[in-house]
């Protein structure tokens, strides 16, 4: 990328330009599809020119990444803000339960793009995944870890395993809301998710 295109886009990012075309083109891959999408539609939808768009994404592709790549940096910035505030791991383990759940509920276009249009691109799960939910990964992991140096919860446990569990109960719970053709409250389902990563299913 030449000086002055990194020039223009940060300009452009200070204006709002960047995440106004990231959020039309939430709207266009959801509801129209990614593979069914093009630059022009997402342009179209943003209120900009086709050329606005490519200032700062090189194709479609990129657009995908970026989408992802700026929500996740977004999430974890506050999921590790929110975490600092908070002592108690089962509180913090909680409060990314809620968190997780609530973002997806608030933007059912989003919830879509990342449930399901993101993971039918092979590129994408190939090259881009793995360094952003890794860190996710590890956000939930260090809270198990603490909960286990604080005698909280079961020392045997290894924590990488069970912060995958957890992350996939609540990557389950998305799916199935997007999926689903009832229409009923994602948050809904944070109590049960808790209840059974923390008590499991035997009788007491």
């Amino acid at each position: 990328m030449t000086s002055a295109r990194r020039t223009s886009q940060s300009k452009e990012k200070s204006n709002g330009k960047y995440e106004a075309i990231l959020r039309a083109a939430i709207k266009v891959f959801a509801r129209g599809g990614f593979f069914n999408s093009k630059v022009a539609d997402v342009a179209r939808a943003a209120g900009v020119a086709d050329g606005t768009v490519y200032l700062y994404f090189k194709n479609k592709d990129d657009i995908l990444v970026s989408i992802f790549n700026h929500v996740m940096d977004e999430a974890l910035a506050r999921g590790r803000a929110r975490l600092a505030e908070i002592e108690d791991p089962v509180e913090k383990l909680k409060r990314i339960v809620h968190a997780h759940l609530e973002r997806f509920a608030g933007d059912r276009d989003l919830a879509v793009v990342f449930q399901v249009e993101l993971r039918s691109s092979t590129k994408f799960m190939e090259q881009f995944s793995a360094t952003k939910v890794t860190e996710y990964l590890e956000l939930i992991r260090i809270v198990i870890d603490e909960g286990q140096a604080k005698g909280v919860f079961r020392s045997g446990l290894n924590t990488t395993i069970t912060a995958k569990v957890l992350f996939g109960a609540l990557d389950e719970m998305v799916t199935n809301w997007v999926l689903s053709r009832r229409r009923y409250s994602l948050v809904s389902t944070a109590d049960t998710v808790i209840d059974v990563f923390f008590n499991g299913i035997n009788r007491p």
